[in-house]
């Protein structure tokens, strides 16, 4: 295969030399009245007056901040699935479907062609950063392969199909990119993830992988299938594909799998780079090393906004953007993108490592964190506290989630329950070294948890269920949502969803250490 890897890099060249002296404040400024201008004979646009705009103040005072369901209900329910000119101009020929969660009804993002676009700039940008570090790098000499759900879409009118977002980018894959993407399009359309990914990984086999990209819990996975079909090769990226050079990864905090895959990567000299895609947009990409942040994409048809997560709920919450946001301070994450969402709440929670440029780190989810007895943990800190526990034990998570197990008439005390899936079997002894670690580290991660469980007074200490490998990914397939974007909720705070998967695990025989 033709190696186009110089021809990246000439247009790597050039993104860098922009990236390095582009002032962020000026291009958001830019960015807002592009996008107003464009959308101004919108339906939202005439009702918001958009040609009456002219800067960041008059547009917040204008345009309050709106979830999923306001844009459902009050623009787009009634006219799906054609969205034409109601909050961007024209029509809208894709639906990103996502639930979130396990639970939940089925939402439609919409995916504009603009937003296509901005989708694979910002892609692209990826591949800068890594050509930047990576001098000799051969990356387009090979085949990149990106491990996503099913890219069979849904037709739901002439012209607009609905389906995961991995679809719909497989779909739309630039001409000069194709010969070198993988999967072919018959595995990419299996549905059937335990299938596709046996397939994926024989396949993958006889390939010249370069780079390769998807959510980590579900590489995992791909890797032990690997193992299983190559049983005599040492367990490593190299005795699979001698030529990798890139990971990227997303979706989920890479703390608690950090240490897995530097294990697998090592002696191959790999770069791995997070990056910071949602449905609605692609928002961020690392361009320095792990933990140092990732650099938001600026000037990707996206305008950004931030709410101190204290003032989210409140009724007139402070809003910040580029030129005013602080380091250190737990923001949720607001957009305006190129796809017709205005003032728009992700869910997602951040904070700011640096402001010029703009780089964050994702602390989680407005829905993922515990406070039932004010402890105010969110998911970041519990996220680093599981993995300091792996450690501490010398072990691997695969996954897990946690909830809150409330005071009873037996136990006036309530606390945590921790359901974890290590990649191996581990002791009862281990149980215990694990969950006294766990306890410490989001002790040493949190104040208030640290109040609260002091003397064991406030809060008992973490309970912990240990589950066998692969029992997530059978309670996702059982619920129909096996692979491709599904992840495991790291909180779950719905009763219901609780006693369901405890109730599976136990039926299945799934757990088999507690303490």
């Amino acid at each position: 295969m033709l190696n186009a890897t110089p021809l990246l890099r000439l247009y790597a060249d050039r993104r860098s030399a922009l990236l390095g002296r582009q002032d962020s404040v000026k291009v958001q400024r830019t960015e807002l009245q592009r996008l107003l201008h464009l959308a101004c004979q919108t339906r939202f646009g005439r009702e918001h007056a958009f040609s009456e705009i002219s800067d960041v103040a008059s547009y917040q005072a204008r345009v309050p901040l709106r979830r999923y369901d306001d844009f459902w209900r009050d623009y787009w329910q009634k006219a799906f699935p054609v969205l034409t000119d109601l909050c961007w101009p024209g029509p809208i020929p894709y639906f990103a479907a996502t639930s979130g969660t396990t639970t939940g009804r089925t939402r439609y993002i919409p995916v504009s062609r603009s937003m296509i676009a901005s989708n694979q700039r910002a892609a692209l940008d990826v591949f800068v950063h890594h050509l930047h570090a990576r001098s000799g790098s051969r990356v387009l000499g090979g085949m990149n392969f990106m491990l996503g759900g099913s890219t069979a879409l849904k037709q739901e009118a002439s012209g607009i199909q609905s389906g995961d977002l991995s679809g719909i980018a497989a779909s739309e894959v630039p001409w000069w990119a194709r010969p070198r993407f993988f999967p072919p399009k018959s595995v990419a359309l299996m549905a059937d993830w335990e299938a596709k990914m046996d397939a994926l990984a024989r396949l993958s086999l006889s390939q010249d992988i370069r780079s390769l990209g998807g959510t980590p819990s579900w590489i995992l996975l791909f890797f032990a299938k690997l193992a299983e079909l190559r049983p005599q090769l040492v367990h490593r990226c190299k005795s699979y594909f001698p030529n990798f050079e890139l990971f990227i990864h997303g979706g989920v905090n890479f703390a608690p799998y950090s240490r897995q895959f530097d294990e697998f990567f090592r002696g191959s000299n790999t770069d791995m780079r997070e990056t910071y895609a949602a449905s609605e947009g692609f928002i961020a990409a690392a361009d320095r090393d792990y933990g140092d942040g990732l650099r938001l994409i600026v000037d990707g048809g996206i305008f950004y906004e931030f709410v101190p997560v204290s003032e989210i709920d409140a009724h007139n919450p402070e809003r910040h953007w580029i030129g005013t946001v602080e380091r250190d301070i737990n923001y949720a994450v607001v957009l305006s993108s190129c796809a017709g969402l205005w003032s728009y709440v992700l869910g997602d929670t951040v904070r700011f490592v640096e402001t010029r440029p703009p780089r964050l780190l994702i602390t989680g989810r407005l829905t993922y964190s515990l406070s039932a007895f004010g402890e105010h943990l969110i998911g970041e800190e519990i996220d680093a506290a599981v993995a300091a526990a792996a450690q501490a034990i010398d072990c691997h998570v695969i996954d897990y989630t946690v909830t809150t197990v409330f005071p009873s008439a037996s136990n006036q005390r309530g606390g945590h329950l921790f359901l974890v899936e290590f990649s191996t079997q581990v002791d009862e002894a281990w149980l215990s070294d694990f969950a006294r670690s766990l306890d410490e580290a989001l002790c040493s991660e949190n104040q208030d948890y640290r109040d609260h469980r002091a003397g064991d007074f406030g809060m008992v200490p973490p309970r912990l269920y240990a589950v066998r490998p692969g029992s997530f990914a059978a309670w996702l397939k059982s619920a129909g949502r096996l692979g491709g974007q599904n992840k495991v909720p790291r909180v779950l705070s719905d009763p219901a969803t609780v006693q369901e998967l405890c109730g599976f695990l136990e039926r299945n025989r799934m757990i088999y250490g507690s303490l």
